[in-house]
């Protein structure tokens, strides 16, 4: 069954009547058949908060039916986790250097709340940090499973209420204050950043943050990036189903997941064979 990581149909996009929508052949975003789909805006901010939830959704099932004698799972579930760490790390340096002085700029009554969300994005680093040395372990240990999974779904929880509050008290105001035209926050400013810091590589990044994405969406989500991208793309995805089968199977429905906050490695990647230097092939 395929994830959708952009967001469901949101309170300001109502849903149509079944009966109305048959009518004009629409879809449930009240689109026409030959409409292009529907792309939020804030892209990269949003493909970050869906594959976060994604995966914590999904790794912790996972960790739990982990076998002792299963070593490379293990070592892949590990290295998901990892990953997952970086792209959080750099997630919330694109907030708190990028996006949110323009926000205090622009709207200078929410910078009681930016102040709240910049904290908060230090706490969740460190506590990232902490449940990481556990799924080391764990990862490891297969005994100590069941505990370390408990923790990634509180920490999971946690997460989901910053992310609740970044997209209900934020973003709303974000689409006033930032021109249509801007990248500010969309995914090619992300991918921007992600070759200009020491952690994830872009093939890496797009692979995880497209996973599960409708391939129309996913269309229109590339057009924001650059031909090299887009041409990798279809080796890119191949790849990351291949090397991730092991966790969730090839459809990737398994019903666990996770994310950490840590340091990383320049060369780190979510392939577990390195893919012959893929992390760097658009940088």
């Amino acid at each position: 069954m395929p994830i959708h990581l952009l967001p469901q149909p949101a309170p300001s996009v109502p849903a149509q009547a079944e009966s109305a929508a048959d009518s004009r052949g629409t879809d449930t975003y009240g689109r026409t058949a030959d409409e292009e789909p529907f792309i939020a805006r804030f892209a990269g901010l949003r493909l970050v908060h869906a594959a976060l939830r994604r995966d914590l959704a999904r790794l912790p099932n996972a960790l739990r039916l982990l076998q002792p004698e299963e070593e490379h799972k293990g070592e892949a579930l590990l290295r998901h986790w990892t990953f997952m760490t970086a792209m959080l790390t750099c997630h919330h340096e694109q907030q708190d250097t990028r996006i949110w002085p323009i926000v205090r700029r622009f709207a200078p009554e929410l910078r009681l709340l930016l102040n709240w969300l910049e904290a908060d994005h230090h706490n969740l680093d460190h506590s990232f940090t902490r449940v990481t040395t556990l799924v080391r372990i764990a990862s490891r240990d297969t005994g100590s499973a069941w505990p370390v999974a408990y923790a990634m779904e509180d920490l999971a929880a946690r997460l989901e209420t910053h992310l609740r509050i970044e997209e209900r008290q934020l973003l709303p105001r974000m689409e006033r204050v930032v021109t249509d035209n801007s990248r500010l926050g969309g995914l090619g400013e992300l991918l921007d950043l992600l070759r200009s810091a020491d952690g994830p590589g872009t093939a890496d990044a797009l692979a995880w943050l497209l996973d599960g994405v409708e391939p129309a969406t996913v269309e229109r989500l590339l057009a924001e990036c650059d031909d090299d991208v887009a041409r990798n793309w279809p080796h890119w995805q191949a790849t990351y189903q291949r090397c991730t089968a092991p966790l969730w199977g090839p459809s990737g429905d398994l019903g666990g997941g996770a994310v950490g906050g840590g340091p990383v490695d320049g060369n780190l990647s979510i392939f577990g064979e390195g893919l012959g230097g893929l992390g760097s092939v658009v940088d």
